[in-house]
């Protein structure tokens, strides 16, 4: 189970226990500790898309200092990328140049000088790492992610880095994200699912043809079925949609408000 800390700063976010003891710096961030006001209060990491209220991107970018520096890694170069909701993976060795407009949602790194961070405010981030910390991984996955299969692409491109692993070399946490009872969806979300997850497929059917979707339990019998023990996934029960006290959720606010990130580096 994931854990809540509090910087000195008060800067409020989420480890992992089991990626601390594998000693890569990382974090699940909340709306708590940042300088921005309504309603991006307070912690914000990102605009919006397509709406008319922004945040300053002087404030983001402090908020993102402030984050960085509770987790020890100031001095370390950030690393985003544009995503849109697919499956889409950029892997970044030490010395290579990269531009943070790529489109993809899944960042993968063997570089000690990098931090990785994806953005959320409902979807679910998944954290990986291999046990001698050496490669990680941030991936972004709402549910177009999930059938996509985002974190079996970012857990590929992991393993075919040299000397080769298995997925029992990796460890993973399961982020913060809008909970199976809060995320209400259509039909033709719900076959999706039904078909990608068959028997064990995390869904609950409503009437009129609508249902929820848990999210957070697709990535983990995703991880699963990947190879993953299940003692090498942390989780969380935290839900953005319903803990406004410490999130931001795009459903709940109907698209106006902020962004969290989940971050990850390699061991040093």
């Amino acid at each position: 189970m994931l854990t809540r800390k509090t910087s000195p700063s008060g800067v409020v976010y989420y480890s992992s226990p089991l990626l601390e003891q594998v000693g890569v710096p990382h974090a699940f961030s909340t709306r708590l500790g940042g300088i921005s006001p309504r309603p991006f209060d307070s912690l914000n990491l990102g605009n919006p898309n397509g709406c008319e209220i922004q945040d300053d991107n002087e404030r983001i970018r402090e908020n993102y200092v402030r984050l960085q520096t509770a987790i020890g890694c100031a001095n370390r170069k950030l690393f985003r990328v544009h995503q849109v909701h697919g499956n889409g993976v950029v892997m970044i060795h030490p010395g290579d140049a990269v531009s943070d407009s790529i489109q993809a949602d899944s960042i993968v790194t063997t570089d000690p000088h990098l931090l990785l961070s994806v953005r959320i405010a409902d979807c679910v981030p998944i954290l990986l790492s291999t046990l001698d910390g050496s490669r990680v991984a941030a991936v972004h996955a709402g549910w177009r992610g999930i059938i996509a299969r985002a974190i079996g692409s970012a857990i590929g491109s992991m393993l075919v880095v040299k000397p080769l692993m298995s997925a029992r070399d990796l460890v993973a946490a399961i982020g913060p994200c809008i909970g199976g009872n809060a995320y209400e969806v259509g039909s033709e979300v719900l076959t999706a699912f039904s078909e990608e997850f068959g028997k064990d497929a995390p869904v609950r059917n409503l009437a009129e043809g609508k249902g929820t979707v848990d999210l957070r339990a697709a990535a983990r019998l995703q991880l699963m079925s990947l190879g993953l023990e299940e003692s090498s996934i942390d989780v969380t029960d935290r839900c953005t949609f319903r803990d406004s006290d410490e999130f931001f959720s795009h459903r709940r606010d109907n698209g106006v408000t902020g962004r969290m990130a989940a971050l990850i580096g390699c061991r040093e």
